[in-house]
Parts: C-alpha cells; structure tokens; sequence
C-alpha cells in the first residue's frame, strides 16, 4: 500500500479500462478521480489539487494535448503522462511538447504503469521537502527548489524539467556524461523520443546561460554532453 495516498486525476473515455485502472491504483493506495472526457477532467483539476495526472490522448470534449497545455498553465510541477494506444513519433513529440513528462502505450501492465507513476511522484515529493537547493554556476545562481534561474539583476522561471535537467549536469559539472545515463537519470529510462524530447529542453536551458560566456552545455557527437562551468 502506497504510504502517502496520492491523489491522481485520470482521464480515460473507455469507461471499462477506466475503471479497472481506477480499481487497481485504488488497491495500491492511490486516491483516483475518474473523469470520462477532457473537460471534465481539466474542469476538475482546476476545482481540486492532484498529485498526478493520468490523460488518455483521445478523448471527446478536449484531447488529452489540450487539457495537459491547460494544466501546465496553472502547474509546472504536476506530473503529466499520457496514456495512449498511438506509436506515432508526432504524437509523443506533441506531447511532450504541451508538458507531458512521459507516455505509455496501451496495451501495458499495471506494473509498468505504477513504476512511471512512482518515479514522478518521488521527484515531486523531493522538491517540496524544506531542503532548498541552490546551485552556483559561473556568474548565476539556479535555485532548483523554486524553479528559477538568476544573473543577478534579472531572474528567470524554469519548468520542473528543466529544472531536474540543470540540477543533474550541476551535479555532475565539467564531466562528459552520456545520452543514455542523462536520460536514466533524468526521464528514468533511455528512449528515443525522450532523447529527442530532452534536445529541445537542452536548447532551452542554453538561453538561460547568455549572461555568463563561461557557462555551456557542449554537445560531444556520438556519445552526450558536458556541463561546462566554474567550480
């Protein structure tokens, strides 16, 4: 039994697979509202607080694209993850790109699904403990706690991504990391579309660093990156 009772909002159409899903968190702790369309669910995440949110991509009223942008509106922290039966590439691509943090294709196993589930859940619950996390790099200070980034006269806000992203080659500074250990550590597994996912978060994270030269991410070919930046 799950010991902190998290609450998850999960958005499914097909009423019989959302209730034996339901059925299943529910048997592990989990506190789940089952909503049958996407407004329903985006009308009920903006009434209620949620843990974890659970969106099938398709779905009457608002498709799960739709409704994870307007999550991301009002929370960067929340885990999204998309429940799907597409494999096409532009689909992942578009989820991640309205937040998503991960997918899983249907048909899949309970087991599989409460594994994603818990490898978000345990990252949020890390970033609302009271240990505030702050990094110094070069000439800026990254406060990893309050998802912000500053040069010292202007400061900027980070999604939770990027922020575990930065934290990660902050940890791990002036040292080549590879493709796949960034991705494990990171996202919690080695994919391709993550890969290409975590390419378009790199780019985001290197506008941040143009107040200091001295800060880089440096792609190194054919094996990863590294996070150049004084000690």
């Amino acid at each position: 039994m799950q010991s902190t009772k998290a609450r998850v909002l999960l958005a499914e159409d097909d009423l019989s697979l959302g209730y034996v899903i339901k059925d299943n968190l529910e048997q592990e702790g989990y506190r789940v509202m089952l909503c049958p369309d996407g407004e329903d669910a985006l009308q009920s995440f903006l009434k209620e607080e949620f843990d974890i949110c659970l969106l099938d991509v398709m779905m009457p009223s608002k498709d799960g694209f739709s409704v994870a942008k307007k999550i991301r509106q009002k929370s960067d922290v929340v885990p999204i993850l998309f429940l799907t039966a597409k494999s096409m590439e532009e689909d992942r691509l578009k989820g991640f790109a309205t937040g998503a943090d991960d997918y899983i294709t249907k048909p899949f196993s309970m087991k599989e699904l409460l594994m994603r589930m818990d490898v978000f859940l345990r990252r949020t619950k890390k970033l609302h403990s009271d240990n505030v996390q702050e990094f110094k790099i070069g000439k800026l200070r990254f406060l990893y706690t309050d998802l912000k980034i500053s040069n010292g006269t202007e400061e900027s806000n980070l999604t939770q991504k990027e922020a575990d992203l930065l934290k990660f080659f902050c940890e791990h500074r002036n040292h080549i990391l590879k493709r796949e250990e960034v991705l494990l550590n990171v996202w919690g597994k080695d994919d391709y579309f993550l890969g290409r996912s975590m390419d378009v978060f790199i780019t985001k994270l290197r506008k941040h660093f143009k107040a200091d030269p001295e800060v880089n991410i440096e792609t190194i070919h054919g094996v990863g990156f590294r996070f150049n930046a004084p000690e």
